[in-house]
């Protein structure tokens, strides 16, 4: 098999295949499946396009970061039409919260929902006891919980994200709107023009501009939204000078839709994804992110107009079932590059080598298969790990603290499975069809159909109970999901 190359090595992250389907923005609202049709001269431009609007930044002070967030049903206006959708302090996304190695996170939930929920910090190497990463809590309707979270000196730099874990209501709360990017700072600043964080989601709205409910097949194939939304937004427009440097942390906010990223006339290169990254950046064409995934970008803006587009991502099958879940494409944002030049900007410094477990003793080996099949659940369907549904009483897997395991992620199904781990990275040492020559972390890792992929965890710092689960969130809520006590 040929090595991992710069143009492949995405795929670890992402899916197999592409296929040729387009797809539509629904009844109401602007076609984006081609936003951009080339003029005689080459241009390319939406009339009235609204520029790209950044979240609010939080930012932490003498290592600390106090925050409050309130779950609320928010008004917002999405492509020219009003809107209701769920939203943290009523903002889509909510704000960005940015921190540095060794910082403490506090953040106040208010639950204004009318359903329970919670909070997960979606790829953070902290603790997962007590008011840390604990997923297994629920805060009641009009409560609030006080969170905390200790990062630890040496935790990774990179994007990562925040969003609702209460079992059986994720994929309704995550698709209607909660969710918001987390930023860990680089030791040693990366030279850029300007930053962007692109929070990439998608959902539908009925005729009276609510999220509409999932049906039974969208739960069972993974719900994927007529619209697809940069920070609540349809098709924004970002603008920069030529020689320009930006730095896009891009967050796959989506509960079931594979993004496959291009764009194309812009230089890319790749600082890393989830909480991995590379020694140097990687030029690259395409960017593949399975839900829940993230990516790290430098983009060296050359002049004209450009489209950032997600093509479509074929993500298996389901027998019996009319259609499949194959992700439509769409044209997600316009970039556009004009005016007097800059100068280019310094190299990028050179980050640590990253840690390569193939040279350390593994402790442990075992083998993890999620599972599809017939009987139980929603419309006579089972989606299962080990052959269980979950139940946060039921511990299924035991590991102790300072060991180094490797695991067999096995997928028996015909369509893929994003597998994550909460608190603890994984390495990817084998996946199919590539010769992996570099060392490749990630926190979600998809599992492409009836395949298996072996990865490497290091169980440091942290004891306590969290899960492990199909970032497919409609897969998550049916039981994919088992609860991992490291003691």
């Amino acid at each position: 098999m040929p090595p991992v190359s710069r143009r492949t090595i995405l795929i670890v992250g992402g899916v197999g295949g592409l296929t040729a389907l387009v797809g539509g923005a629904g009844l109401f609202w602007r076609d984006t499946r081609s936003l951009l049709p080339g003029g005689a001269d080459g241009s390319r431009a939406i009339p009235g396009a609204d520029d790209l609007i950044q979240p609010e930044v939080l930012r932490s002070d003498a290592g600390v970061l106090r925050v409050r967030l309130s779950s609320v049903e928010a008004a917002v206006r999405i492509g020219g039409r009003d809107a209701t959708v769920l939203a943290y302090n009523g903002s889509l996304p909510g704000p960005t919260l940015a921190l540095r190695p060794g910082d403490r996170l506090e953040v106040a939930l208010e639950n204004g929902l009318g359903a329970m929920t919670n909070l997960h910090v979606h790829g953070m190497h902290v603790s997962p006891t007590g008011n840390g990463d604990n997923v297994l809590l629920a805060i009641e309707s009009g409560d609030t919980f006080d969170y905390a979270y200790d990062l630890p000196a040496d935790h990774p730099p990179g994007i990562y994200w925040y969003h609702p874990h209460h079992h059986q209501t994720t994929a309704d709360q995550v698709a209607a709107g909660l969710y918001g990017a987390i930023i860990v700072e680089d030791p040693e600043p990366i030279a850029v023009t300007r930053e962007r964080v692109l929070v990439i989601s998608d959902l539908s709205l009925d005729s009276a501009g609510r999220v509409a409910p999932a049906s039974a097949r969208d739960r069972m194939l993974g719900r994927e939204g007529e619209l697809v939304l940069v920070n609540g937004q349809l098709a924004p427009t970002l603008s920069a000078r030529p020689g320009e440097r930006e730095r896009w942390r891009v967050v796959n906010a989506c509960s079931s839709r594979y993004l496959s990223l291009r764009l194309d006339g812009q230089s890319l290169q790749l600082l890393g994804m989830d909480s991995g990254r590379s020694a140097e950046p990687e030029p690259v064409d395409e960017v593949r992110l399975a839900p829940g995934n993230r990516a790290d970008l430098l983009v060296d803006a050359e002049s004209g107009s450009s489209v950032l587009r997600t093509n479509p991502v074929d993500r298996g099958s389901m027998p019996g079932m009319m259609g499949s879940p194959t992700a439509t494409g769409a044209d997600l944002a316009v970039f556009e590059v004009a005016g007097d030049p800059v100068d280019a900007p310094p190299p990028v410094p050179r980050q640590s080598t990253p840690r390569d477990l193939r040279d350390e003793e593994v402790t442990g080996r075992r083998e993890i298969t999620l599972a599809m099949g017939m009987g139980g659940g929603m419309g006579g369907m089972s989606f299962t790990i080990d052959g269980r549904v979950f139940d946060p009483d039921r511990v299924d897997t035991r590991v102790a603290l300072g060991a180094v395991e490797e695991w067999t992620l096995v997928n028996s199904s015909p369509m893929d499975h994003p597998f994550h781990l909460h608190v603890w990275p994984m390495q990817v040492v084998e996946y199919p069809g590539a010769s992996i020559d570099q060392p490749i972390w990630r926190d979600v890792v998809n599992l492409p159909a009836r395949s298996r992929v072996k990865v490497r965890i290091p169980f440091e710092d942290f004891t306590g109970t969290s899960v492990y689960h199909c970032h497919i969130l409609d897969h998550e809520d049916l039981g994919m999901m088992g609860v991992i006590d490291t003691q």
